[in-house]
């Protein structure tokens, strides 16, 4: 179903960890993205409020019951500094029957586990490198090798003396890792090469692949592996922070890449309407529109904006001026967005979109 956004009335919950005065800076980032969604809230006619979230639930629970929000925006990434706690925000949500951004406690539980992911995912044929637990003997498969927080993300403990090539030397990294940082650590095997950041986007349609963006390792001396690890992420001061470039272009060798991402986005001019908009999904045997009674309130035209931006061709930009222009008028305007999870007519979450500018 279409969710209608009642403007200048609703109260939306901003949910996320309680930050301390002396946190680190992955830490405190969460603040930088609450204040971001606080004023895109605002513009939307809403009253965010701010809720930390501390191991006290049953005060998170009454501020929360207290607010009688439309919807949560959970941002909770730890609680207690703990990244193994970040299922609880959403498990409280359930609990209290609450409408939230983002996915389910199960799904959250199972994806920031990284053997369990790893697990999940060489049970469903996808592969990942082998790995192996810091309690068990050493590993059966060749290196080098990796030490990773199993609850941790943000690249916590994660530095150059991560990588080692002999099996031998990973139980004391294991120990002065957990030394250092608390919690508990396994090893895989590292895989040298590009680095691409690749986002799914569940929809009414099915899975969506947003276009690729590779990680470039600028200046990096022979010998440095190329990771993002912490101070890449964190220490602006650092050569990491300052030489890891994330890019939209290609080389003349991903030619093949680039054809593919063209191909993709004349589909879009294809199937984009005179007024702008697109059909919510296709049926990929006849070809024909799904759901043909539900608008495509949805930032779709964003695809066309990735395409101009790389293949820099101006039919991709005026196409996607034209759908930001049509979601704007008929859903921006109104208040009426699309839901991206599941069949959009049992849709309860809630979808914030914008308006592009190159």
């Amino acid at each position: 179903m279409l969710v209608r956004l009642e403007r200048r009335r609703g109260r939306v919950a901003i949910l996320h960890g309680a930050v301390a005065p002396d946190a680190g800076p992955d830490e405190q980032d969460v603040l930088v993205q609450a204040e971001w969604i606080v004023r895109t809230l605002v513009g939307l006619g809403y009253a965010p409020v701010a809720v930390p979230l501390t191991l006290d639930l049953a005060a998170a629970r009454a501020r929360l019951t207290a607010l009688k929000p439309s919807f949560v925006v959970n941002l909770v990434e730890s609680v207690d500094g703990q990244g193994r706690l970040i299922h609880l925000a959403p498990a409280l949500l359930d609990a209290d029957g609450l409408r939230y951004t983002g996915s389910a406690t199960e799904a959250i539980f199972l994806t920031s586990h990284k053997p369990l992911a790893k697990q999940t995912m060489s049970a469903a044929g996808i592969p990942t490198p082998p790995w192996v637990a810091m309690a068990a003997e050493a590993p059966a498969f060749g290196g080098p090798y990796i030490v990773k927080s199993v609850w941790e993300h943000a690249s916590i403990g994660i530095d150059d003396s991560s990588i080692v090539a002999d099996p031998r030397k990973l139980p004391g990294l294991f120990r002065r890792r957990q030394r250092r940082h608390g919690g508990d650590w396994f090893a895989e095997r590292f895989i040298d090469g590009r680095e691409f950041n690749l986002a799914l986007l569940a929809g009414p349609g099915g899975i969506e692949l947003l276009p690729p963006a590779e990680m470039l390792f600028r200046d990096y001396p022979p010998g440095k592996p190329r990771i993002v690890d912490y101070a890449a992420k964190w220490d602006a001061q650092s050569f990491e922070y300052n030489n890891t470039i994330r890019r939209f272009d290609f080389p003349a060798g991903d030619a093949a890449l680039l054809e593919r991402l063209r191909m993709g986005a004349d589909l879009l001019l294809k199937w984009q309407k005179e007024d702008g908009s697109w059909e919510v999904a296709y049926d990929q045997q006849t070809e024909k529109p799904l759901f043909t009674d539900i608008k495509d309130l949805r930032p779709t035209f964003y695809g066309l904006v990735v395409a101009y931006r790389i293949l820099k061709d101006e039919k991709y930009l005026k196409a996607a001026e034209k759908g930001a222009d049509w979601l704007v008028k008929n859903g921006v305007d109104k208040g009426h967005f699309l839901g991206v999870c599941g069949d959009a007519r049992e849709v309860s979450a809630v979808s914030l979109s914008w308006r592009a500018v190159d």
